[in-house]
């Protein structure tokens, strides 16, 4: 089936978050803010929604990135691999009001991409031995005996990409890449925030890393944060 030319996801920022309120499961793309979707982050701080349930791979800077919706006290509760770059998080899971649960980056990323192909869980022998196991599930298989990690999927996913057609196939830009393409696979709805869209048919097939399939929004960046 060929694509009509004129068919486009592309909506506005506002039409795009209509799909988070309070209490939505959001999925995140980026790295440190590397490969940070600005624009949606700084819609969703203006948007005013609380209770998120963040999932990513880390918790940014406080100023930059996810980050920032976590200083402004949106956030009820985080799923990462690390908080080193933001002490606010910190504080706030010392005070009690945001619980995080820490996953090695491996782990995590195999979390997400396993709820991205419809997988329930991974299995696992990081953690064998320690109190992470208590509580979870093992299994035995050629002799090992390993942790049952179920799958990560959200309600949500906001994602960055440096080029798109408007049917929402993605190309993503070095380092920026990181977790965005396993995010936009694993979400109910993903949002894309691109810098450059062109029309179907003229980005190059073998550059293309996340077919349009797994893309419901489109938003265009108007120039916010670069971090």
């Amino acid at each position: 089936m060929r694509l009509n030319p004129l068919f486009s996801k592309m909506v506005s920022l506002s039409e795009a978050l209509e799909t988070i309120t309070d209490g939505t499961s959001l999925m995140y793309g980026g790295f440190g803010g590397i490969g940070s979707p600005a624009d949606l982050i700084a819609e969703i701080m203006n948007k005013g929604v609380r209770d998120l349930a963040l999932i990513g791979n880390d918790a940014g800077f406080p100023d930059a990135g996810i980050g920032r919706l976590i200083t402004n006290g949106q956030v009820k509760s985080l799923i990462t691999s690390h908080i080193g770059s933001n002490p606010v998080a910190g504080q706030q899971m010392m005070d009690g009001t945001l619980t995080i649960e820490f996953f090695p980056q491996g782990i995590l990323a195999e979390k997400i991409r396993a709820g991205g192909v419809g997988l329930p869980g991974i299995i696992v022998d990081v953690g064998m031995g320690t109190i992470v196991e208590d509580g979870k599930q093992k299994v035995k298989l050629n002799g090992g005996t390993y942790l049952v990690e179920p799958a990560l999927t959200a309600d949500v996913g906001i994602v960055y990409a440096k080029r798109a057609d408007t049917y929402g196939n993605l190309i993503f830009d070095k380092t920026a890449r990181n977790l965005n393409p396993l995010v936009a696979m694993a979400c109910e709805v993903t949002i894309v925030e691109v810098e450059e869209l062109v029309p179907v048919g003229e980005l190059d097939p073998e550059m293309i890393v996340t077919p349009g399939i797994y893309v419901d929004y489109i938003v265009q960046r108007n120039g916010g944060e670069t971090r």
